[in-house]
């Protein structure tokens, strides 16, 4: 289809046209240039401002319009990030990337949302089916241009030799790759159980607040729970890697290479959420005007996942009748999720929330398409499909579904069907999109209301308005478990049904608190007295994140919105300052170790990049929570456990008696210095002998290296175009300028936003590593130099204001 002699070249051309053009932006002359587009389907004329940062001013006459134009904006700038969404939305992946994702579509055909449009869409906003679709058409005008116009198309589908389709309204409404819980969990602890009993489970896990229940029903199998019963499940929640032989038009990276650079990337990966399951988190907070410099609330927001290029998020200001929004979302979700308002501002963590089951049946021997519910076979609803596989024939499925939900595994030999029960696949689910709700809200009031909407993820919502008051509301649809945890494998002989759902107006909240302000990380802050403990899951994030926050605030002078920043960006580690004692109270014979422990000795816990106790201090965490780890998960389950959670390591550490006996506190010191040896020859086969070369923050200790979904598959000469990095990095995951866990900074915050609710025009963002997904802009990486050094660019809402940032001026009219 498309055909290049040299790509390589071209793409060098490209390069150096983005490099004039960004020039040309700097030296622009707003006033006098404004670019003329006329599109169908736009009703009345849309002025677009686009600002230094690449962010979109959109302000148009009419809704229709708003959303229109959001739609065709966001494409444009990440087409290639919204088709390989669609495709995995829609369960087409094999039909370019032939047989090997077949099981990825089989998997995301058979999650697939089915429900009613009408009812869905209006969920999310009164207006939903039209602002979604007003939406999605202008994606889809976009996309019609570059049919039009296929030699426009962005590098990567020119590369992969693939065109772009069109989008439909369960694409936007997909749950693909929301951020669900936690049945691949249940199943894990399941195993751990059945090997090793309950009890010993629970040491070994940090489950909290409640006591969770994990007995395991006898008429469930042992052989049952170690077959391969959530393929599918996993298959379409797995990540997506690109390959050499996708690539159709330039140079392709050779297939050994390939192999070892996709294990590193994984086992980067892999690492960080070994150590820390909770790694892609967030971290938000508000505070009362009482402690700021302005007098006024402040918001800050600064959500953590996985780093991609482009990045998840997308800056967007929405103005029209009835709109006035600036913030981020998910480009391909119409509204802002995270931001502010004319009256207020919002921010977002996950608050854990146990939204699946595992569910076990009987199935009839005589007839393995029946399941027993409540003493009675019941037919499985059988849905067929197609999938479309490229360079062979079609393949035709058959989904099975249970009143409970989806059919991952039926074993005739037991007699046992395996189903996936999912609050998510209830009306309501697709992720963030209730934020439209959100993004016309006046009052905490009006806000609140808005949360109970917000089913998928269940989250911490904050709120912060320019009439004084903060709030907190934690959202998600939550299913009432009476008699058992959700924490194993179920019945789904409809004796451990979910008794409906609790009312999300009814989960933890609470308005204008006494301390002034309020946190969240992830961790756990539900009341002690919350009275519906059985809506509660057990299984939280670290506090130290959220603790190093509250202790900060807990300061309670006149903050500015610049130390919120600096907080954001905080790389003081709690964990380190609980530890060292524990370490520098031992005394080493090794000259050498002796020394590397005095280093630590006057160290201000901080995980600065350069920073040489940070090397020591992290090195040595490692080893000792892997020597932990060793000496008390028993060997049949070492496999299923992993990393031992660092609270529950801490717990010990202090009280080693508690998994050691009598004799733990010998135990434990001997472990310490175990582990800090191990530490240390780590560092000097890594690093060297010279200990001024244990700099924690560099291209081989600690640092940030994004890349682009084809990187890999591409000979190394791509690199330098599509990839972001590497550069030096401190904190990791413990820390509030949370950066993962491993030594690749894999997740963390790439967005981040600052609200004085006093003066709007004071709002900090960032968003790496840019705004655009296409390598050939400005706005492709113009970003991530910003955010490697922690900084921060000021986000324009005052019409005036944002014409003197702008860089581009669009006028779209329609086409007559």
């Amino acid at each position: 289809m498309f055909k290049s002699k040299n790509p390589k070249s071209r793409m060098k051309k490209l390069l150096k046209l983005a490099f004039i053009f960004l020039i040309s932006l700097l030296l622009f002359n707003y006033s006098s240039h404004a670019q003329i587009l006329s599109l169908e389907g736009l009703k009345e004329e849309v002025e677009v401002l686009r600002d230094e940062s690449g962010m979109n001013h959109i302000f148009a006459k009419n809704e229709h319009d708003l959303f229109f134009s959001q739609g065709y904006l966001a494409a444009k700038d990440r087409l290639f990030q919204f088709e390989v969404w669609r495709r995995r939305a829609t369960g087409t992946l094999a039909e370019i990337l032939g047989p090997r994702e077949i099981e990825r579509d089989k998997g995301a055909r058979l999650f697939q949302f089915r429900g009613d449009k009408i009812t869905e869409l209006s969920h999310y906003h009164p207006r939903g089916v039209q602002i979604v679709e007003s939406f999605v058409a202008g994606i889809n005008a976009y996309i019609q241009e570059m049919l039009n116009n296929p030699e426009n198309l962005p590098i990567e589908f020119k590369l992969l030799d693939i065109l772009p389709g069109f989008w439909t309204w369960d694409v936007v409404v997909s749950r693909h790759q929301g951020l669900l819980q936690n049945v691949q969990d249940e199943l894990k602890f399941s195993r751990i159980v059945s090997l090793i009993g309950a009890e010993k489970t629970k040491e070994l896990h940090y489950f909290h607040p409640g006591d969770p229940n994990l007995n395991l029903f006898s008429s469930i199998p042992h052989e049952l729970l170690f077959k391969d019963i959530l393929a599918p499940y996993n298959a379409f929640r797995d990540g997506l890697n690109f390959h050499p032989e996708d690539i159709k038009y330039g140079t392709k990276n050779s297939a050994l290479a390939f192999r070892e650079e996709l294990s590193t990337s994984e086992r980067e990966l892999q690492e960080s959420l070994e150590f820390d399951k909770f790694s892609i988190g967030s971290n938000n907070w508000i505070i009362s005007g009482k402690y700021t410099e302005s007098g006024f609330p402040i918001m800050a927001n600064d959500p953590h996942r996985a780093h991609a290029i482009p990045s998840l998020r997308y800056w967007v200001h929405l103005n029209a009748p009835g709109w006035n929004v600036v913030g981020g979302g998910e480009p391909v979700i119409p509204g802002v999720s995270i931001g502010h308002n004319d009256f207020g501002a919002w921010g977002l963590t996950i608050f854990q929330t146990d939204n699946e089951d595992l569910r076990i049946y009987d199935i009839n021997p005589k007839n393995p398409h029946q399941y027993r519910y409540k003493k009675k076979w019941v037919d499985l609803i059988q849905i067929q499909d197609t999938i479309k596989v490229k360079g062979q024939r079609d393949e035709i499925v058959t989904h099975y579904y249970t009143l409970h939900g989806p059919v991952t595994f039926i074993d005739r030999e037991m007699n046992k069907a395996v189903a996936v029960e999912c609050a998510w696949l209830k009306p309501g689910g697709a992720p963030y999109l209730a934020s439209l709700r959100m993004d016309q809200s006046q009052t905490w009031e009006e806000f609140r209301e808005a949360c109970t909407y917000n089913h998928i993820p269940a989250e911490n919502m904050i709120w912060a308005d320019k009439n004084g008051n903060i709030g907190w509301q934690a959202t998600g649809i939550t299913p009432i478990r009476n008699g058992f945890s959700g924490m194993v494998v179920s019945l789904g002989d409809g004796s451990m049904d979910w008794d409906g759902f609790l009312p999300i107006a009814e989960r933890p909240h609470l308005l204008n608190p006494e301390d002034g302000y309020f946190a969240t990380a992830n961790e756990n802050v539900t009341p002690k007295d919350y009275p519906h403990p059985n809506t509660i899951g057990y299984e939280w994030a670290d506090p130290f994140r959220g603790d190093r926050v509250r202790e900060v605030l807990s300061e309670k002078r006149k903050f500015t919105i610049e130390e919120m920043g600096y907080l954001q960006n905080d790389y003081l580690a709690l964990p380190a300052r609980k530890l060292i004692p524990y370490l520098t109270g031992l005394t080493f014979e090794n000259q050498k170790l002796e020394e590397a422990k005095n280093q630590l000795k006057n160290w201000d816990f901080r995980l600065e990049k350069n920073s040489i106790p940070a090397g020591i201090y992290v090195m040595w965490e490692r080893k000792l929570r892997q020597k932990i780890s060793l000496e008390t998960t028993p060997k049949e389950v070492k496999s299923l456990v992993g990393s031992i959670q660092l609270s529950r390591v801490l717990e010990w550490v202090e009280n080693p008696e508690k998994i050691f006996g009598q004799e733990g506190r010998e135990k434990m010191a001997e472990i310490i210095e175990i582990s800090f040896d191990e530490a240390i020859s780590e560092l000097e086969s890594r690093l060297g002998t010279d200990r001024s070369l244990w700099q924690y923050g560099q291209a081989a200790y600690k640092h940030s290296l994004i890349l682009h979904p084809l990187s890999l598959a591409l000979a190394k000469e791509w690199r330098p175009i599509l990839d972001a990095g590497p550069v030096p990095r401190g904190g990791y995951s413990f820390t509030p300028a949370a950066n993962a866990y491993g030594d690749n900074n894999t997740s963390g915050a790439s967005f981040r936003i600052i609200v004085d609710t006093g003066d709007w025009e004071k709002t900090q963002g960032i968003n790496t590593p840019g705004q655009s997904g296409d390598p050939s802009s400005p706005f492709y990486k113009n970003l991530f130099p910003i955010w490697a050094n922690d900084k921060y660019f000021t986000v324009p809402f005052a019409y005036e204001k944002i014409k003197k940032a702008a860089v581009e001026n669009i006028i779209i009219k329609p086409l007559l």
